[in-house]
């Protein structure tokens, strides 16, 4: 009895923690955006033999050198306190500087139209400083000869220059993709018609969820993670993320659609406390209570947001735009499903029936997970 009271307490505890932090989170400064790593967009166009290419970039990461293969946030790089500099310059001071990146980075941006095509910058286009605490998206515009007679081409993004968005434009049925450092596009028809089918779209959307859990969504790894850890038994934890996965389904979906619009400054910060409730509540909960899969479904919904206004980034072909929702919410639950799985054969299935399990290894796991994702809080909030 004074056990289960005990109990009752922190829950009510935690709960009013988690209220008057979600109140700080509405009332404090827009949280620090700066730092993370967006894709580029890339709208080409091709006329009278020539193609032209607008770029839209935060081109102070790439001048300061950063590696954005992999990278979701500027601050896990050795090279963070350059870019921080780079982001405080005026456009007059940081467009020489880009310039000079531009000469050798061009040499890496390869695009093959029955020939190889020599890119040139026309136009840079920064804009003035303004909220530090934003990313400044900056415009390059390129442009080439294509050679006579080409019909198609290929356009290879370089390595270390993160993901871009394509998009091809003034043709019927336009070619719309993603493209990692490194990799290149399929042939892409002049005169358009390259528009995806629906099954390319959903094939082509899956990798991109996936890669927004493994390796890039260490927040929403934290989480199923906290689930994980409540109790050694599947059938708790199967419960769980069927909750959170239908949950965040319907707000992905609903945020893709443009139906639902939530401040990321808003969304992060909960996320963040939404790991420090699953975690710290394990400490305590031996069990799942009723309760508590209202609170994951509640949570799921949260997490549907912050994979909608990523998916928001990356741009859905409109023709094809069911198709590529669905693979891509495919893609989470499969990263999610990784996650889970590598998380049994790693630690339950050696460990989950020893006695001892939940004292020397769940407990000191969710306490670890909450003190992460309370450092994270504060610096979405107050850094």
């Amino acid at each position: 009895m004074e056990m289960s009271l005990a109990f009752r307490r922190v829950v009510t505890w935690l709960r009013g923690l988690f209220a008057l932090l979600f109140c700080a989170v509405a009332i404090a400064p827009v949280p620090v955006r700066a730092h993370e790593v967006t894709p580029a967009i890339a709208d080409f166009s091709v006329k009278d033999g020539q193609i032209m290419l607008a770029l839209r970039l935060n081109v102070e990461a790439f001048v300061a050198g950063i590696n954005l293969d992999g990278v979701t946030d500027t601050n896990q790089t050795t090279r963070s306190a350059d870019y921080d500099e780079l982001r405080a310059l005026e456009a007059g001071e940081l467009e020489p500087m880009v310039r000079l990146f531009a000469e050798d980075w061009l040499e890496t941006f390869s695009i093959h139209a029955g020939g190889p095509v020599v890119l040139t910058v026309t136009r840079i286009e920064i804009p003035a400083v303004g909220d530090v605490n934003l990313p400044r998206a900056s415009f390059l515009d390129l442009t080439a000869e294509i050679p006579p007679g080409a019909g198609s081409l290929r356009i290879t993004w370089p390595k270390g220059s993160g993901g871009v968005v394509l998009r091809q434009n003034g043709v019927e049925e336009p070619y719309t993709g993603y493209l990692q450092g490194g990799e290149t596009s399929p042939p892409i028809p002049l005169s358009g018609g390259a528009a995806k089918t629906p099954v390319e779209a959903f094939m082509e959307y899956i990798p991109v969820g996936f890669t927004h859990i493994l390796p890039k969504g260490l927040d929403h790894i934290l989480f199923v993670l906290g689930l994980f850890f409540l109790s050694p038994r599947v059938k708790p934890l199967l419960l769980q993320v069927s909750l959170f996965t239908v949950a965040h389904t319907i707000t992905l979906a609903l945020g893709a659609l443009g139906m639902v619009n939530v401040n990321p400054a808003i969304v992060e910060p909960l996320i963040a406390l939404s790991i420090v409730f699953v975690a710290a509540e394990n400490v305590f909960a031996r069990k799942l209570h009723s309760w508590r899969s209202f609170v994951i479904f509640g949570f799921g919904l949260l997490h549907g947001l912050g994979f909608a206004s990523v998916l928001g980034e990356f741009g859905l072909p409109p023709s094809q735009f069911l198709p590529a929702l669905i693979g891509f919410n495919v893609g989470v639950e499969l990263g999610q499903l990784a996650v889970i799985a590598a998380a049994y054969l790693g630690v339950r299935l050696w460990f989950g029936r020893h006695p001892k399990y939940r004292g020397r290894v769940a407990i000191p796991a969710s306490v670890t997970i909450a003190m992460i994702g309370s450092y994270w809080f504060v610096e979405r909030v107050f850094l």
